[in-house]
């Protein structure tokens, strides 16, 4: 190829660039603009991305804090005693339990496992909780309990991703997302949808749990970290003064706007509002974490220390991001995969509900001393259940069941002191008001003022949705 070549290719690329990328009113620039907002579902553009917006219905709750016990806590230890599951313990079950059924583990000849922990009837509702939860039955008329719940997925991963986001594969929006995608969020200086981890690791599936998937990431979970500053590289660089990182910010809000005009790229918006939230979050988001500012009757009612991370400490800030405008709220707390070995049914499940158990009441007592459990929706629970039969190791063990467990809901419009759902005589199978994971889902959209079969985004020529095309709203179980 020839000097003269050269420059012609080059002269070539660079008018077919000004084409396609400069011209604001050329073809060009109107078929990437079409491109763009059909990979981007052809959703109205949102100049400000979280700003609240009206909902299809009016709400009964404003906010949602999902308590995520990851690993699936068992069912059967923790709030349904079973005396004919103790009697049978040890015996084989029948062959119809387990053909054709999956499990993680176990097979055909696996055995009954009764429990050994005692339980204790709770609150005016009668609510069977066990002993390792002592808290719990301070709330018991304050919680509407789901003992009926079903999903569909049997590993841990893919279950944590169906319950957060309505499908078992990844790459789908979270319920956080969705709820700050349809409702934007109360709050100018922080997140709409804040992330908080405890325990040794994060969950297994780890940030496709909380992503906003095909939805702008505008709407995906902001993990806050331990400690003063809670996310990597917000504080100023040394020698910058608020002043300096205002104009900083303005100028590169401007550059982006420009080239928002240009392209019409709605993540540009996203990166605009990144920045101006990022800007503003410098001086909310130490505010925020400094439990020093809460009395100490609040922190022991927790079981909170002031500058040391916790789960305890996790709930307390979960109630002051409410507080704050952030629109959902999940913690993430991990070892809950009781099959035997170094986690068990002993020891190891007597320490872990020593962790949550305290916290969790105190973060409902706590929102309904401060008039904010009406509007607040508070979710526990994990993935799935375990099972009725034993794990055919030497330590005590469970593996994962998904057609029968607990969980619970308080606030938001729904019915305190609820006993929603049985099961049968050994904790296999739902007898009565089964609520399937989809459900759940729908009911909670509900409760925000949300109709699950509209709330839907355009994507790859089809709309999707949170519950996919399955769920109900569980009207038995509102006020």
């Amino acid at each position: 190829m020839t000097p003269r070549d050269i420059d012609n290719a080059l002269t070539l690329a660079q008018t077919r660039r000004h084409f396609f990328r400069d011209c604001g009113v050329g073809v060009g620039s109107m078929a990437l603009a079409s491109l763009l907002a059909r990979d981007a579902g052809a959703a109205p553009e949102r100049k400000d991305p979280l700003a609240p917006r009206k909902p299809h219905h009016k709400p009964k709750a404003k906010a949602v804090i999902y308590l995520f016990m990851a690993g699936a806590p068992s069912q059967l230890e923790l709030f349904e005693p079973k005396p004919k599951l103790n009697e049978l313990s040890g015996q084989k079950v029948p062959e119809s339990f387990t053909q054709g059924k999956r499990f993680a583990f176990i097979k055909g000849d696996a055995k009954l496992l009764g429990s050994v922990r005692k339980f204790a009837k709770a609150g005016n509702c009668g609510m069977d909780v066990s002993e390792l939860l002592p808290y719990h039955r301070e709330i018991a008329d304050d919680v509407c309990w789901l003992r009926g719940m079903k999903t569909d997925v049997f590993n841990h991963g893919p279950a944590k991703c169906f319950v957060n986001t309505g499908s078992p594969q990844f790459g789908r929006p979270s319920m956080g997302a969705w709820l700050t995608y349809g409702l934007g969020s109360e709050s100018d200086s922080l997140p709409g949808f804040v992330v908080l981890q405890s325990g040794p690791r994060g969950p297994r599936g780890g940030a496709a749990l909380y992503s906003s998937g095909f939805l702008p990431s505008v709407y995906q979970g902001v993990p806050f970290l331990k400690g003063p500053n809670p996310i990597l590289d917000l504080s100023p660089p040394p020698g910058v003064d608020r002043k300096a990182q205002g104009e900083f910010v303005d100028a590169v809000k401007d550059l982006n706007g420009l080239r928002h005009g240009a392209v019409g790229d709605p993540e540009i918006q996203t990166r605009i509002a990144a920045y101006e939230m990022a800007y503003r979050m410098q001086s909310s988001a130490p505010e925020l974490m400094d439990l020093a500012k809460e009395d100490k009757k609040t922190l022991d009612l927790y079981g909170a220390a002031a500058g040391k991370p916790s789960f305890a400490a996790n709930c307390l800030l979960a109630r002051r991001l409410v507080q704050r405008g952030v629109r959902f709220v999940q913690l993430y707390h991990t070892d809950w995969d009781h099959h035997g070995g170094s986690l068990d049914l002993t020891k190891p499940l007597d320490n872990i509900c020593k962790e949550i158990d305290q916290p969790c009441a105190a973060l409902v007592k706590d929102l309904k001393r401060l008039g904010l459990l009406d509007s607040t929706i508070v979710v526990w629970g994990g993935e799935f259940g375990r099972t009725p039969m034993g794990e055919p190791r030497e330590t005590i063990g469970r593996d994962h069941h998904i057609d029968a467990y607990t969980m619970w809901v308080a606030g938001g419009g729904f019915k305190p002191g609820r006993l929603h759902g049985t099961t049968d005589e050994i904790g296999y199978n739902v007898t009565e008001n089964a609520v399937h994971v989809h459900d759940l889902q729908a009911t909670l959209l509900h409760q925000m003022g949300l109709d699950h079969t509209k709330l839907t985004f355009r994507f790859q020529g089809r709309d999707y949705r949170l519950t996919d095309v399955h769920g109900h709203v569980v009207k038995d179980v509102l006020a």
